[in-house]
C-alpha cells in the first residue's frame, strides 16, 4: 500500500472516529434537549446535525464532477429549528455520513491530486478532504460541548474522565 492509499484508509478511520464521538454524545441527550440553544446566536445539536448532513450531501454527492456547493442545498434552512424526532435526525445524520463514506471509499490514490471545486474555489481532492475533516471535527466538538452542558453531572465521558 502506498502513501496515498494509506492516507485514504487513515482519513476514513478519522471520519469514523469523529462520527462515533458525536453519536456517543448524541445518544446521551433526551429528545427535547436536542433543540436547546444557549442563546439566540448559537445552534442547537439538532441544527448542527442538520447543517452537517446538508453539508455532507452537498460536498460529497458527485464531488469529483460537480461543485461541492450544490444549487439544491438550502444552507440557511439548516440553521433553523425544524421539528424532527431524535430518530429522524439520526437518519438524516446517517444519510450524510453514508454519502461521505461512499465517496471516500470509491477514491483511488491517483485521484488525490485531481482538482475539485467547493463554492467555485479550486482544491485538490486531498485539500478538499482535509477542509471537510476540519469542518466536521469543529462541529462535532460543538455537539459534544452542548451535550456535556445539557447532561451536567450525568455526563458519561467520551475520553479519560477527570481524576482517572
Amino acid at each position: 500500500m502506498n502513501v496515498e492509499e494509506n492516507y485514504i484508509a487513515f482519513v476514513i478511520k478519522q471520519f469514523q472516529s469523529y462520527k462515533s464521538l458525536a453519536e456517543n454524545a448524541f445518544v446521551q441527550v433526551k429528545d427535547d434537549l436536542l433543540f436547546i440553544r444557549a442563546n439566540g446566536e448559537s445552534n442547537s445539536i439538532a441544527m448542527i446535525v442538520q447543517h452537517m448532513a446538508g453539508n455532507m450531501l452537498s460536498r460529497w454527492t458527485d464531488f469529483m464532477t460537480t461543485d461541492g456547493e450544490k444549487d439544491w442545498r438550502k444552507r440557511d434552512e439548516e440553521f433553523e429549528t425544524i421539528e424532527h424526532t431524535k430518530k429522524s435526525l439520526y437518519l438524516l445524520w446517517e444519510t450524510g455520513w453514508q454519502c461521505l463514506f461512499d465517496a471516500l471509499e470509491g477514491l483511488s490514490a491517483a485521484e488525490l491530486q485531481q482538482t475539485v471545486y467547493i463554492r467555485k474555489e479550486a482544491h485538490t481532492v486531498l485539500e478538499a478532504i482535509n477542509r471537510q475533516l476540519a469542518h466536521y471535527s469543529y462541529h462535532i466538538g460543538q455537539i459534544i460541548f452542548m451535550a456535556k452542558m445539557l447532561k451536567e453531572e450525568d455526563w458519561n465521558s467520551l475520553s479519560i474522565p477527570k481524576k482517572k
